[in-house]
């Protein structure tokens, strides 16, 4: 990463910068001791600490910057990291190494945000609201708007225990976005919504953007990606395999999963390779006094 120079102080201001995070667990496992010793074994090795662990490589070194502007879209199978590396850019870990920087506190908008089920719609926006930091007057002031974008029409009256999983995610994303977060964690949370909450989510994000915000989605949905997503970050079992123009990122994400699914491995492994030598190297210099920091290949 270059310091920017006074030509290039135009250029949007970074909201999360990613210095070379990584995460590792170290988890109990019997992997090393099934083929000997019995179970009573096992279990008084666990009481006592004197068991095996491994490491669990859950995002491998990776360095990336996120834009003001931007809207991220964050693809890779299941247990690929991605839920990892959204929860270090919005704090709830720590990386093992590394560091992670955001202009703002992060708003994430995941499937098990926070809402109480016994009750309403909407008193569960009324929560939600005080819960971000709402007053009272900002909440009735942005109440139709968050109706209009949750789109539950009479159900908004009745208990959420009693709304399908898209109906929920249309609630939690319609309360994330009242406040104009100026970063803003969606993980999983549109995959069920229909065409029409499709376009209201799209000019709502697009508003965020427009406001200098900057919006990170998780999603399996390809088509939910192309259409919100102005970027893609691809992660693979830890690793960042692709960082740039949606178009170009689902291509690739497509003709990696369909090798997959034809249960052509050595095929997917090319492809996989072929991703991280065409990556190039982030490298983040220290802030020089006076002087603001950006990206360069």
């Amino acid at each position: 990463m270059a310091v920017m120079t006074d030509a290039l102080l135009d250029h949007p201001a970074p909201a999360v910068v990613i210095d070379k995070a990584a995460m590792t667990y170290r988890i109990s496992s019997d992997e090393k001791r099934t083929s000997s010793g019995n179970i009573a074994g096992r279990v008084l090795r666990k009481i006592t600490g004197n068991e095996s662990t491994v490491e669990i490589h859950a995002l491998k070194e990776l360095s990336l910057v996120a834009y003001h502007g931007e809207a991220i879209g964050v693809i890779g199978l299941n247990g690929s990291g991605k839920s990892t590396l959204m929860n270090l850019i919005c704090g709830k870990m720590q990386p093992t190494s590394g560091a992670v920087y955001a202009s703002s506190t992060p708003i994430m908008l995941g499937v098990s945000a926070a809402l109480v089920p016994d009750l309403s719609g909407a008193h569960n926006v009324i929560l939600g609201c005080l819960a971000m930091g709402l007053t009272r007057a900002e909440i009735a002031d942005r109440h139709d708007a968050i109706m209009d974008l949750a789109g539950l029409g009479s159900s908004i009256n009745l208990p959420m225990r009693s709304y399908s999983a898209g109906m929920s995610s249309r609630l939690r994303f319609a309360i994330a976005a009242a406040i104009d977060p100026e970063i803003l964690i969606i993980d999983e949370a549109l995959n069920t919504g229909d065409d029409e909450f499709r376009g209201r989510t799209k000019k709502r994000m697009d508003e965020l953007r427009q406001q200098a915000g900057c919006v990170f989605l998780v999603s399996h949905s390809m088509k939910t990606i192309q259409d919100l997503c102005t970027r893609i970050v691809w992660i693979d079992k830890g690793d960042l395999l692709f960082d740039g123009d949606t178009e170009t990122g689902l291509a690739w994400y497509r003709k990696y999963t369909k090798e997959l699914s034809n249960g052509d491995r050595f095929a997917a492994a090319k492809i996989r390779r072929r991703m991280q030598n065409m990556l190039e190297t982030v490298a983040i210099e220290p802030v020089q006094p006076g002087r603001r920091k950006s990206v360069s290949p």
